[in-house]
């Protein structure tokens, strides 16, 4: 049981990738092994996932047991054959190469992501019944100080004006992070009341659910 304060959080986003490797195969198991002939990936990068399995598809990954031509997704478990269908993950992976910090963050805050539900009656029944259906889209809002000599700023500007999918990792004091994979939108035009400090938002929508790894 513990207790954890955002104070010293970094978030980053991410600016460089490298050439996207082939993924001829991807096995059934905990975690998932990805064949790929010379991929040149070391272990602890992180890598973009493009895969046949859509529970894994576009989700940001650490790489481990990297050796030649095969590496595993680390944390990845694809033992259950029902939702991963053997033979069908192939894709592809890209080396996250370079973040940039986003600094003079001023507030987060997340929307979405809540459960949604179906619900029935059957003609006999004098109550109602609810099932889960699937999650709502998610989103993470960043507000930061106005300040557009920032190297943060200019990437999220960037981010947005190309509307290219981009990684953001949170890494936390204690050394663990959180991956989001999506797309980032940016309003440049600063809040301005008396008073306060300005600030500008920038929004990234996720394409995949997180990815958490505790510290090493």
């Amino acid at each position: 049981m513990s207790v954890s304060l955002p104070n010293g959080v970094i978030i980053a986003l991410a600016t460089a990738y490298g050439a996207s490797k082939n993924i001829t195969a991807l096995t059934n198991a905990n975690p998932a092994v990805a064949t790929s002939a010379a991929h040149g990936i070391a272990n602890g990068a992180l890598v973009e996932v493009k895969s046949g399995w859509q529970k894994i598809n576009e989700r940001i990954v650490r790489v481990a047991d990297a050796a030649a031509g095969a590496f595993s997704l680390d944390g990845m478990n694809t033992s259950s054959l029902v939702q991963f269908p053997a033979g069908t993950g192939a894709g592809s992976v890209r080396e996250i190469t370079a973040f940039t910090q986003i600094t003079q963050i001023l507030e987060t805050s997340t929307s979405g992501g809540e459960m949604q539900f179906a619900t029935y009656s059957f003609l006999e029944n004098d109550f109602e019944a609810q099932i889960p259906t699937q999650a709502s889209a998610q989103s993470l809002d960043l507000t930061i100080a106005d300040d557009p000599t920032l190297a943060g700023y200019k990437a999220l500007q960037a981010a947005a004006e190309t509307r290219e999918v981009r990684a953001l990792r949170i890494t936390f004091p204690n050394g663990s992070m959180i991956l989001y994979n999506g797309y980032v939108s940016f309003n440049e035009t600063p809040t301005m009341t008396k008073g306060e400090v300005m600030g500008v938002r920038a929004t990234f929508s996720l394409l995949s659910r997180p990815v958490r790894y505790a510290a090493a």
